[in-house]
């Protein structure tokens, strides 16, 4: 089974939020220290998106789907475009960037022991729990604007009086700011 593109170049793709039962999330560190970010990875050619969600969460952190319950879902795709240098020249269609459904999920248990050992080139090789709007920092530059429009969908789902308190340093961009490296699809 290979990657999804779309005829817009698009990697059809989930996002995991891993939410522990306080409120803080799970971030791993890419391995070899290349930055911080949530899982995700491709969607398979047949694959629907919570089957998706399940097979990366299995391969990326180690969790099985018994351990974890579905709190919050996007409605459409997010989706983002990769800076030219990221951007698979070699692949047919070309790849110019990734869409996006995002999945939030609850821990059933309040401790789990994360497994990077899954596949041969593990994604991660650290791992830990931050403050809800903590990964807006820490992922890299491209990926902000839909870290942001997906923790705030799928904050509005979870918590039913509010979203958790911006911290000092958030700027939080204008609606329709113009910012176009991240679009919502709605399908």
């Amino acid at each position: 089974m290979g990657d999804v593109i779309d005829r817009d170049g698009f990697r059809a793709n989930v996002g995991i939020v891993l939410m522990h039962g306080d409120g803080q999330l799970f971030i791993g560190r890419r391995s070899g220290g290349r930055g911080w970010q949530f899982p995700q990875g491709g969607m398979q050619r047949g694959e629907e998106a919570e089957e998706a969600l399940f097979r990366e969460l299995g391969e990326e952190i180690g969790l099985r789907p018994e351990q974890v319950e579905i709190t919050g879902r996007t409605r459409g795709w997010l989706r983002y475009r990769l800076p030219t240098r990221y951007q698979r020249r070699e692949s047919r269609p070309r790849c110019i960037g990734q869409k996006q459904r995002w999945f939030m999920l609850r821990l059933k248990q309040p401790e789990v022991e994360f497994r990077f050992d899954t596949t041969g080139e593990p994604e991660f090789d650290r791992w830990r729990w931050v403050d809800y709007w903590q990964p807006i920092r820490e992922v890299i530059y491209f990926k902000r604007t839909v870290y942001t429009r997906a923790l705030h969908e799928l904050g509005a789902q979870v918590f039913p009086n509010g979203l958790p308190s911006y911290p000092d340093w958030w700027h939080q961009p204008e609606q329709g700011d113009g910012n176009s490296d991240a679009e919502v699809e709605a399908s």
